[in-house]
């Protein structure tokens, strides 16, 4: 998976009568710290404005034209107050800013409350955020109010705000790609892509029969790696050799035009043209592009491509497209999540093995859909959410829950999960009454906050949070 590592532009608020030496404290300070927690700082020169801070509307005009000139190196925007900090300034200086602003607020000390040593940045923080307010400007704050960079609270706002600035930095000119039309029953996954491209996710298209036409025209060494790549991921014992070498060469396609037209995330089509005319399932195909970080949702699910990414983008991890599939007896709170093998190994309990299609042999008859990674999915905390386009708008959900580690019957077919999502049948009654799929996207961890965040404050998206 990418590296979760941010770049944040450093800004420091100042108010004249406070003493120098807090300023010269924090620009050593912060990026010492923000490099200890894993990310990179850009900061302006001191000797650009008094103490290297801004302090009237003229310094803030300074930084703006700074923050131009570094446009594209930095994800998000830590607006840090060493003291009270001017609010004319600050606006001034942040009023274009392209990414996410953090508002971060010194303490005060209750041995240094003497006027040359306390710093009164819980109340400046309060005038930064009126007029950036008052300007309809975007930003930030978490708790507590006022934090010291060295603490753990710190640490913990600052993952947060970099899974934040990861998922508005990615959906900012994101491209998708869907190869093969929807398929014609699934009128579940229509997607509005003017919608999209108002959001700012340009969508590419692709028809199956130019994949198929690559695959007779494929470069030897690329097939060659490619089969040594799927040779390593998973068991392949009950798979002929003639439809592993059509799954090696269908990877190679996919992987071809996912770097030709610079997809970010990709849904394809994946039935019933390859088990027709190919005889395989490229299940397992599309589980090892999402284990190596290349969002891949199936059925040409062009919202859960873009949930996925988004969710990807948060946790910095594996990510997949599942069913909401099965009751659990009569627990009401737990559930069967499955697919037919897109699961990553990165999320299954074991390496898994791949096997013929037990569902669409029964139309295409047995062998001729060999390609279905079958397993489990392992225990563990995760974030599930989806997407539909209704009204020109991206509408999202978000949740959390748990893989439990319930037993599925042996002859369950494909990789499955059993799991526990307090108030489920709440979700599902939600989920049905607002139009959503029957597909949700998954990842690993607690993310809900700053995906949603990300995605109505600074993206536009409307959002459900189910708590």
């Amino acid at each position: 998976m990418a590296d979760q590592k941010s770049t944040f532009a450093l800004y420091f608020g100042n108010r004249g009568f406070f003493p120098a030496s807090l300023l010269a404290e924090a620009r050593a300070e912060l990026p010492a710290r923000l490099k200890q927690l894993g990310h990179d700082a850009l900061i302006m020169d001191e000797s650009a404005t008094r103490y290297g801070a801004v302090e009237t509307p003229q310094e803030g005009a300074l930084y703006a034209e700074w923050l131009y000139k570094h446009a594209g190196e930095y994800e998000g925007v830590v607006l840090s107050l060493p003291n009270f900090g001017d609010e004319n300034g600050a606006i001034v200086a942040l009023r274009d800013c392209p990414t996410p602003i953090l508002i971060q607020a010194y303490p005060d000390d209750l041995d240094k409350m003497a006027p040359a040593l306390r710093r009164d940045a819980f109340c400046g923080k309060f005038s930064i955020m009126d007029v950036f307010c008052q300007n309809g400007l975007d930003f930030t704050i978490l708790p507590p109010h006022t934090v010291h960079p060295s603490s753990e609270r710190f640490a913990g706002n600052i993952d947060y705000f970099s899974r934040l600035c990861k998922v508005v930095a990615g959906m900012t000119n994101m491209t998708v790609g869907a190869i093969g039309a929807r398929t014609t029953a699934f009128k579940t996954v229509r997607i509005d892509e003017v919608a999209l491209q108002r959001h700012g996710i340009t969508m590419e298209t692709l028809d199956l029969s130019e994949i198929f036409w690559r695959m007779d025209r494929l470069d030897a060494d690329k097939v060659a790696a490619k089969t040594e790549t799927l040779k390593a991921y998973t068991n392949w014992d009950a798979v002929p050799d003639e439809a592993f070498q059509k799954l090696v060469k269908l990877g190679v396609a996919v992987d071809d035009v996912v770097e030709e037209f610079g997809m970010d995330a990709v849904a394809l089509r994946c039935w019933v043209e390859m088990e027709q005319q190919l005889g395989i399932s490229p299940c397992v195909l599309i589980s090892e592009m999402n284990d190596r970080g290349v969002v891949t949702a199936c059925e040409v699910d062009m919202g859960n491509a873009v949930t996925m990414f988004a969710l990807s983008a948060a946790s910095g991890n594996v990510v997949t497209c599942l069913d909401w599939n099965n009751n659990y007896a009569d627990e009401d709170d737990k559930c069967i999540l499955f697919h037919c093998g897109p699961v990553p190994k990165s999320m299954m309990a074991d390496a898994g093995r791949v096997t013929d299609h037990s569902i669409l042999c029964n139309a295409v008859g047995e062998g001729n859909a060999f390609g279905c990674c079958q397993g489990r999915i392992k225990p563990g905390e995760f974030t599930y959410g989806s997407m539909l386009t209704e009204d020109g708008q991206m509408k999202f959900y978000l949740g959390k829950g748990e893989f439990t580690d319930d037993e599925i019957a042996a002859d369950f077919f494909g990789c499955a999960g059993v799991a526990q999502i307090d108030g489920l049948q709440d979700v599902l009654q939600s989920i049905g009454y607002m139009g959503h799929r029957h597909h949700v996207s998954v990842t690993p961890g607690d993310v809900v906050e700053p995906v949603a965040e990300a995605l109505t404050k600074y993206l536009g998206c409307e959002v459900v949070v189910f708590d």
